[in-house]
């Protein structure tokens, strides 16, 4: 039997990813980083193991211990935490002195040749939740009107030349217009700020990166995101179909549905 190794951050990706690994047969080794993962989540994984973010030399001799080769990351670290007074350790610290910037990609894929070094393979994020994955058309939600989907067209381009840049994956649009560009803060915290400044009934378009790399970073929205469209009014939202995951799928559309909130894959 096979130990996976789960590095857990935030809300429900990490949850479902270590039920999918106990159904595939292999033990869960969960990692979970205390500024973000849920306490709940140890009751899914068959070993935890609770480090600070910054705690880097400790999670990799902690999987070592438990002869962990595959190691999945699951579940939102927010961006802003490198820029807090976390407390790290000496490997840490010489992974951030080795970047020759700060971007997400920079950070994600040093510290993933880090564990390579220590015979540990990062696999992609959605490796056991690819049932998950959006499909192309209507997924909750009233038809888009012609000007609708011409706000679509218009923020997809947006979104991709962002996210192009590493710098976001959501725009907010509203007549052709950008009220909102995604950065450090996450999408919610972007949709709130678009509403502070247009309004209601916005376009949200969340993308994948054109080079994505699923190790670190999927596209995802669940429950947690609809709610966050209901009270800032958005009409709807536009996520890329194949590469974005819709977690407790079931729930979002019922949610989405009686929120008058249209999502819709492209």
């Amino acid at each position: 039997m096979e130990n996976i190794g789960l590095i857990a951050g935030n809300n429900r990706f990490p949850f479902l990813v270590a039920e999918e690994i106990k159904k595939s047969g292999s033990r869960v080794i969960c990692i979970a980083l205390k500024e973000e993962a849920d306490p709940e989540l140890e009751k899914n994984c068959d070993k935890t193991y609770w480090f600070s973010i910054g705690k880097f030399q400790r999670v990799i001799d902690a999987l070592k211990s438990e002869n962990v080769k595959t190691v999945i990351m699951a579940g939102q670290v927010k961006h802003v935490k490198i820029y807090s007074t976390i407390s790290m350790d000496f490997r840490a610290i010489k992974v951030m002195g080795s970047l020759i910037n700060k971007k997400t990609d920079t950070i994600l894929k040093t510290i993933a040749n880090e564990f390579e070094k220590d015979g540990m393979h990062l696999i992609a994020s959605h490796t056991y939740l690819k049932h998950l994955l959006a499909q192309k058309g209507l997924i909750s939600g009233k038809k888009l009107s012609s000007d609708e989907n011409k706000d679509v067209e218009f923020g997809y381009k947006i979104a991709k030349g962002i996210a192009g840049f590493d710098i976001g994956q959501t725009v907010i649009v509203k007549d052709r217009s950008v009220l909102a560009v995604e950065s450090v803060e996450g999408t919610d915290e972007c949709i709130k700020r678009a509403y502070k400044l247009g309004g209601d009934n916005s376009i949200v378009v969340k993308v994948a990166k054109p080079d994505q790399d699923f190790r670190f970073d999927v596209p995802v929205i669940g429950v947690n995101t609809v709610n966050t469209l209901k009270e800032n009014k958005v009409r709807a939202m536009a996520i890329e179909a194949d590469v974005t995951l819709i977690l407790d799928r079931d729930e979002v559309i019922w949610k989405a549905k009686e929120a008058g909130v249209t999502i819709i894959a492209i």
